[in-house]
């Protein structure tokens, strides 16, 4: 049992490690509090970029732009960060705000109940640890969740089979029959990686990527001294990428004519690297540019132009002990087949249970779609926040500028949970419901919603992920929570004593 010195914090549980986790705990850690507690379900921080080891694992936006505008690293090696670099930028974070020894490792959260006697959230893990806080912050993130394909006989296959996200370095690829099942922003990562050393490489392919080139290079050593030396310098070159980033948001939610310029780039660069006409033509989609998540890359097309890649458009029709057979019956051997199908991201906190007032669930909450008041907090569960909830995505610039903001709006919220000890705060539902659906218009004419079907959708076909507009206007509208949006109350059976004695306690064990 972990006792605050401070009587009138509130104690505050963050669950996940990652960019939005670590960004919480570092700002209550800046603000003076201390009674916070971050649950892990892995072994280390860094969220996705812990579990996505697979070779080629870089970020699509810029390293400068790609990290806390409180925490800037001057020595990045390229424009777009690696894995491993990103990786060992979230430990280092983690070291220096002392941040280790308020988490618990290995510890996966199963449900999470809202007690409306205490006002308090009590939380436990797989490995029935038990945990009561008064305020509970996920930070799971969106793409932490392997999506598995529902594939027939996908169980029956007898070489080695694993998903991107949980790549088996163990496994040599040397010389084998590798098919690769979907070809996404994962596999256009790691396919250029894996094609000189495999003897053949098999995509399977359910809808081409539009794909730009990567303007990425090594940083050269004088411009991280001058990034070091000069601060000014390194702030200048973030707005830069910021605002050259933030201008493409017109484009996704406006004006997608502005898109077509970047479709005859994309068509014009997939002829200049691909020399197989059939190839060509199966690589270029035929669905609006932007309606899917671009892709950029300077290798992919090259990778997949060689002569013992096979790329097929096929339907796969089920999977047998050897390999893949597609629709028209045609058989594919395979010796390791490599799942690059991405990530459950529209199911926000699966495989999660969270009860708030009444009994509800979110999955019940949620049963026509997710949806959050401005992505972070939900009707009926009081003193619950998320971090990169639902539609606070990004196709245009970068994720952990909204999750500053995200952070600084749930602070004005702890704040105010400070100012009063005892009381829970819930978003009203008309507040949500207005929010929701304006949100929802003004997605319907967005590029996203142009007839593709992709990951920012859920199974009804609703855009739960992505923010309709700039980041700007994003922040402004999070910089501090209004009290007019919330109904304030204190707990059922609350008397002072009893919240004295329970208010402060964040209790670990079984």
């Amino acid at each position: 049992m972990s006792h605050c010195s401070n009587h009138t914090t509130p104690s505050v549980l963050i669950i996940g490690t990652g960019f939005g986790g670590l960004c919480m705990a570092i700002q209550l850690k800046k603000a003076g509090f201390d009674n916070f507690t971050l649950l892990e379900k892995a072994s280390g921080v860094g969220g996705t970029w812990r579990d996505n080891t697979y070779p080629g694992a870089a970020c699509d936006v810029q390293s400068h732009l790609y990290s806390f505008s409180f925490e800037p690293r001057h020595d990045w090696s390229r424009k777009f960060g690696l894995q491993p670099e990103i990786l060992a930028y979230l430990e280092q974070c983690a070291e220096k705000y002392g941040l280790n020894e308020h988490i618990r490792f290995n510890e996966e959260v199963r449900t999470a109940r809202f007690d409306e006697s205490t006002n308090q959230w009590r939380v436990e893990t797989r490995n029935r640890g038990i945990y009561l806080a008064d305020v509970v912050i996920t930070a799971t993130g969106q793409l932490s969740q392997p999506a598995w394909p529902d594939i027939h006989g996908l169980d029956s296959f007898q070489g080695r089979l694993f998903h991107s996200a949980r790549w088996d370095h163990d496994y040599p690829l040397e010389g084998r029959n590798v098919a690769v099942i979907g070809t996404g922003a994962s596999a256009i990562q790691f396919v250029p990686e894996i094609v000189a050393r495999v003897k053949s490489l098999t995509l399977f392919q359910r809808s081409a990527a539009w794909v730009l080139p990567k303007p990425d290079r090594r940083f050269r050593k004088w411009e991280q001294t001058l990034f070091q030396k000069l601060p000014l310098w390194d702030r200048i070159y973030r707005w830069l990428i910021y605002w050259k980033n933030e201008s493409r948001a017109l484009a996704f939610t406006r004006f997608s004519g502005l898109l077509d310029i970047f479709a005859w780039q994309a068509r014009r660069f997939a002829r200049s690297e691909v020399s197989n006409p059939r190839k060509r033509r199966d690589l270029i989609p035929d669905y609006q540019i932007g309606c899917k998540r671009i892709l950029i890359s300077n290798d992919w097309y090259e990778a997949v132009d060689q002569k013992h890649v096979n790329l097929v458009t096929e339907e796969i029709d089920r999977v047998v002990p050897e390999g893949v057979i597609t629709a028209d019956g045609t058989f594919y051997r395979a010796d390791a087949l490599i799942l690059g199908t991405g990530f459950a991201a529209s199911e926000f906190l699966s495989p999660m249970t969270i009860v708030g007032r009444g009994g509800q669930s979110l999955n019940e909450a949620w049963t026509n779609g997710s949806e959050a008041y401005k992505g972070i907090t939900v009707s009926g569960f009081p003193n619950f926040f998320m971090i990169f909830g639902p539609n606070t995505n990004l196709a245009h610039n970068s994720i952990v500028f909204m999750i500053e903001a995200q952070v600084r709006y749930v602070m004005s919220c702890i704040r105010r949970l400070q100012a009063q000890p005892g009381i829970a705060m819930d978003v009203k539902p008309q507040r949500l419901e207005q929010f929701s659906s304006q949100l929802q218009e003004r997605l319907a004419g967005s590029v996203w919603q142009s007839g593709c079907q992709s990951w920012y959708q859920d199974k009804n076909g609703r855009n739960t992920t992505n923010w309709p507009g700039f980041t700007f206007t994003y922040r402004r509208e999070t910089l501090t929570a209004d009290a007019d949006d919330f109904d304030f109350f204190y707990a059922k059976s609350a008397t002072d004593a009893d919240l004295s004695s329970t208010r402060n306690t964040v209790k670990n064990g079984g």
